[in-house]
């Protein structure tokens, strides 16, 4: 900003506004490139939902449980096999079920080599899903 301070003459400063205005156009041409740029459209395609009604099975499936006790005693459904008859009868059971899962129930004291063992034997019968069980279980 510059004044003009004439000794001879004692009127108002003048002030110079041309780099003010320069400044401002400057700002204004940014923001007019900047601006168009700033809005962007997105497509997007979402899929029509198709309701259906889910039908429920008739016929209540009793869940596969694998108990691994201590002393290595192994039960499928309370039913006491060895672990090398393991593979073969959870084939023959899985046949019969729609669904490949099997809930493992590991006791405390049983040892945890042999826990993994069983679960090994188990997916060598088929098993798709092992989920251990955390709660106990109802001993009906």
């Amino acid at each position: 900003m510059a004044f003009n301070m004439d000794s001879k003459n004692r009127r108002a400063p003048e002030m110079n506004v041309t780099p003010l205005v320069d400044v401002v156009l400057v700002l204004l041409i940014i923001f007019m490139i900047v601006t168009p740029m700033l809005m962007r459209e997105f497509w997007t395609h979402i899929p029509k939902q198709e309701k259906k009604e889910v039908q429920p099975s008739s016929s209540k499936q009793d869940p596969l449980v694998l108990q691994v006790l201590p002393g290595e005693r192994v039960l499928i459904n309370k039913t006491e096999v060895t672990i090398e008859q393991l593979p073969g009868k959870l084939r023959r059971m899985f046949a019969a079920k729609s669904d490949h899962l099997l809930f493992v129930d590991i006791k405390d004291d049983a040892t945890y080599g042999f826990a993994v063992k069983a679960m090994d034997r188990a997916r060598e019968g088929g098993a798709v899903s092992i989920s251990l069980l955390t709660k106990k279980l109802n001993q009906n």
